[in-house]
């Protein structure tokens, strides 16, 4: 098979998005690759398509357990065979998962930074066919990144002791042009191919609000999106405890997690809301990075982050199934106090000198500012991100924030509870022979597919397949798994696991709404205006676009985002210009 056949086969996709191929191929020829691409963007295709078409084992190297734990279920599910090896195995499980590896058994081993160095660890890998090295969150070897982890720094003297040197792709969402150099040099990049994609994500829409009575705001927020998960994220302990109870206390099915709980207690936490059983989680920033769950329809900031790297990837944690979602920061000019207050009384890195922490110290101050002035200036928050990151951007604008399209929550700040909050952006219209509450009916009957089949196999219902990919489940309707077969994001394994079960609850649904079914036996024909490049625009699709045009997406960019031919795309911006 070449790189497309395993991406339709296991991965459900046509077409590669932007970057994607570039650095497949980079990898392939045995090059080094230092990869910037927004959360969201399909990193892990990066290394997961080389992985399987090189011969050896591909070694990924992830600072958490929870993201090993979701990204081996993923490709467990897709039929890839993977195991990851961390502080939640016993010694003999650590023995057995490293033994079936050395008989071939699996592709990609997801391990910890800090497990690369245990004796074991060595003499596996010295004995190990290794073909590939991925370096997930790489931005974590810099010092000058939000999250300097030194057990990173170790990576490159791991990748020393190997029998033969693997190429090396270190992967990112978050680095400045600062960091980025940090990377080459401490990882010891061997002239890496560097592809950066851009930091643009056209489904998020942006707002900041200067807001007072924060935890009213926020539960009104959360009770307007009753049938979202969502993220809020606060600076203190005794907040996030404050606020899940208010939360609760409303009938809001929350938990919590910061770093004064039990590592017991946040493990159960996490598990609650990456399952769907809690569907709002509060938290500090320890609820950190890699947080692989694609269905976050809203994050909230009830409090100014310290840095824009740190706003941008905590909010960058909804919407990474690309449908619509929202990002909302309540901020005042007293969390400028807290978080000076932060920067000079943080434990630094014990193993630097007084200058290199006075030099931290300088940085962090440096993006505390950035962060204050793009609370508190008038222009677009899109633009102000973009710039921060170096992509350079229009000056038109962006219609997807609350300084270009109006705001959202503002009405309702420092009001009576009784009012009302704008509507939020749709999510993709249902096509044409249905209306919404049977749309509805049907989504909801999906949803508890998806919920069943993933408890079956004891894991996130998103991993099953994204919302995304269940809307679009919904708009096709597919009576047979041939059809099913034709879902973007659904691939070969899948189908035979899962298909099933959905074109059940769809007939399920049909006999419901008898005037609503499709009876059909292809893609093509469930959905024609899909494949017809002549056909008009809806609404939302005209939206979409003049989005996508600000952000100056190509033709191409624009095609994979929609999920449209670029034929299509082609003949629409005719009627735009």
């Amino acid at each position: 098979m070449d790189k497309t056949e395993i991406l339709k086969r296991y991965f459900g996709h046509d077409t590669f998005r932007p970057g994607q191929s570039e650095i497949i191929d980079a990898l392939l020829n045995k090059r080094d690759v230092l990869a910037v691409m927004p959360t969201g963007a399909g990193k892990s295709i990066c290394y997961q398509v080389p992985g399987m078409l090189l011969d050896g084992i591909t070694i990924v190297i992830s600072p958490l357990i929870s993201l090993m734990k979701d990204q081996v279920n993923a490709l467990n599910a897709a039929g890839i065979p993977a195991a990851y090896l961390n502080s939640t195995l016993s010694q003999s499980q650590l023995e057995r998962a490293t033994a079936f590896a050395l008989q071939g058994k699996y592709k990609f081993i997801y391990v910890a930074p800090e497990r690369l160095y245990a004796p074991s660890f060595i003499r596996f890998s010295q004995q190990a066919h290794i073909s590939l090295i991925a370096v997930d969150e790489a931005h974590c070897v810099s010092q000058w990144g939000q999250d300097f982890r030194p057990s990173y720094l170790k990576i490159n003297d791991f990748v020393a002791l190997l029998p033969k040197r693997p190429p090396v792709g270190a992967f990112t969402a978050t680095a400045t042009e600062r960091v980025s150099e940090d990377i080459i040099r401490l990882l010891e990049l061997s002239d890496p191919q560097r592809v950066t994609t851009g930091f643009d994500r056209p489904n998020l829409f942006y707002e900041i609000v200067n807001a007072k009575k924060r935890n009213d705001t926020i539960l009104q927020l959360v009770q307007e999106r009753e049938n979202d998960s969502g993220i809020i994220y606060c600076s203190s302990r005794k907040q996030v405890e404050e606020l899940t109870n208010k939360l609760r206390l409303n009938g809001i099915p929350a938990t919590r997690y910061h770093a004064g709980l039990s590592d017991e207690e946040r493990k159960i936490n996490q598990e609650d809301f990456q399952f769907d059983r809690a569907r709002v989680m509060v938290a500090t920033n320890a609820f950190g990075m890699g947080i692989d769950k694609s269905n976050v329809r809203f994050v909230f900031h009830a409090q100014m982050p310290r840095s824009i790297e740190a706003y941008y990837q905590e909010a960058g944690r909804a919407g990474r199934d690309g449908a619509p979602a929202e990002c909302i920061l309540l901020y005042n000019r007293q969390d400028i106090i807290i978080s000076r207050y932060l920067i000079e009384n943080t434990v630094t890195n014990e193993t630097l000198s007084e200058e290199e922490r006075q030099t931290v110290r300088k940085q962090d101050y440096y993006r505390l500012n950035c962060m204050i002035d793009l609370c508190e200036n008038n222009t677009c928050i899109r633009a102000g991100l973009l710039k921060y990151f170096g992509q350079r951007t229009s000056d038109q604008p962006c219609g997807s924030c609350s300084r270009c399209a109006g705001s959202r929550v503002a009405e309702i700040v420092d009001r009576p509870l009784k009012a009302k909050v704008k509507e939020v952006t749709p999510l993709p219209e249902p096509i044409e022979d249905i209306d919404q509450s049977s749309f509805d009916d049907l989504i909801v009957r999906l949803k508890a597919c998806r919920i069943k089949l993933a408890g079956r196999e004891h894991m996130p219902a998103y991993i099953v397949c994204d919302d995304k990919t269940l809307r679009e489940i919904a708009r096709v309707r597919p009576r047979s798994l041939q059809a099913f077969s034709s879902i973007k994001g659904i691939g070969e394994i899948k189908v035979q696991k899962y298909g099933q079960a959905f074109i059940d609850a769809i007939e399920e649904w049909s006999r419901v709404h008898p005037e609503a079914t499709i009876n059909t036996e292809s893609y093509e024909n469930a959905f024609p205006e899909q494949k017809d490049p002549l056909r008009p625009m809806t609404g939302s699709e005209r939206d979409l676009l003049e989005r996508c045009l600000k952000a100056e997406l190509t033709v191409e960019q624009i095609a994979v985002f929609m999920d449209q031919p670029v034929t299509v795309i082609s003949n629409w911006l005719k009627s735009v210009k």
